[in-house]
């Protein structure tokens, strides 16, 4: 163990998502639609993979009485994860549909799907976490508001992948690409956020262009800005001075400027994305991974090259049961060899 693993030991990461039952259809043409667990155990997944093995993942979660007992199996077998803060509720749990064409998603819809985080439910859950990664699976994990009161009350670095924050909902329940309300509000309530391609240029409309608003917004409040770009690897934008240590990240807050410019780079994939595999997943596990092994001590160079690397093992795998090990490979835990 490193220096900066020992430092980190006994530690517990609260996450906070939406584990959702997939159907997919047209992922290979020669077979038929498979369903399979999804959203969340993605990167619970890829965490078991790329943290030390003495951290702890507490899955912040509300699942569906009609999946509970799946739910439950399928979160005992995700190494590290402790699922003591997994709520039941009386709602159907979130299922959705993914049409695919090759490698490119044509459609999502979204059914059943259980109530968002109200801000008293949430506190209690915190205490004991170290540090807080979350992804909008849903989109409905929770409001504004909540955010923006989480961030108030939690002392801990948080990692955020906005992903379906970008996705309105159609009365069909299909998910439509959309620009991001309040983008700034949202933006200034996590220490580092993610996007893929789409989404940044999503957000860049409000601006103009996405990588001189990136440039512009990263500072005391946020910190660092990851763009995912598929199977051409990752860039980032980070504010002047920025530390990839996360545990420091949130001693910049409030202050009234960053020292220094806004830095950015472009981090290449070693691996083209497999002829005939599966992307379902992938920015799930590059988002868990990167912070993952900011958490573990990398450098934010090595950790998007991690990421990288998992994300391109994902391809080769269906679904997220079993994904964790399938990551792993040569790996030995919260240890990334290339």
């Amino acid at each position: 163990m490193s220096d900066a693993e020992s430092a980190t030991a006994g530690r517990t990461l609260g996450v906070i998502g939406t584990l959702v039952w997939d159907t997919i259809y047209q992922r290979d043409v020669r077979s038929g639609p498979v369903s399979e667990w999804g959203g969340i155990g993605y990167a619970l997944q890829a965490l078991g993979a790329a943290l030390p093995s003495d951290w702890r993942v507490r899955p912040i979660l509300k699942v569906g009485r009609d999946l509970a007992e799946e739910a439950f199996g399928f979160l005992s077998s995700v190494p590290g994860v402790d699922p003591a803060a997994v709520l039941v509720v009386p709602e159907p749990n979130n299922r959705v549909e993914l049409r695919y064409s090759g490698h490119e998603r044509q459609a999502e819809r979204l059914s059943g799907g259980v109530p968002p985080w109200r801000w008293e439910e949430l506190l209690p859950l915190l205490p004991g976490c170290d540090a807080l990664y979350v992804n909008f699976i849903s989109g409905m994990e929770m409001d504004l508001e909540t955010a923006q009161s989480l961030r108030r009350a939690f002392r801990g670095p948080i990692y955020a992948d906005l992903h379906s924050l970008f996705l309105a909902i159609g009365p069909e329940g299909d998910r439509i690409p959309r620009a991001l309300p309040y983008w700034a509000e949202w933006l200034r309530s996590f220490d580092a956020v993610q996007l893929n391609e789409q989404e940044f240029e999503l957000l860049g409309r409000a601006y103009g262009d996405p990588w001189r608003l990136a440039a512009d917004v990263v500072g005391p409040d946020l910190g660092l800005i990851a763009v995912t770009l598929g199977p051409r690897g990752a860039a980032y934008v980070a504010r002047g001075g920025f530390v990839p240590d996360p545990f420091v990240w949130a001693n910049g807050r409030g202050r009234i400027a960053s020292p220094g410019p806004s830095r950015s780079a472009k981090v290449d994939s070693e691996n083209a994305t497999l002829e005939g595999g599966d992307p379902t997943g992938c920015g799930d596990v590059w988002g868990a991974t990167c912070f993952g092994r900011l958490l573990s001590g990398a450098s934010l160079e090595e950790a998007m090259a991690d990421a990288n690397r998992f994300a391109a093992r994902n391809v080769a795998h269906r679904g997220a049961s079993g994904l964790a090990l399938h990551l792993l490979g040569r790996l030995e835990r919260g240890t990334v060899r290339s």
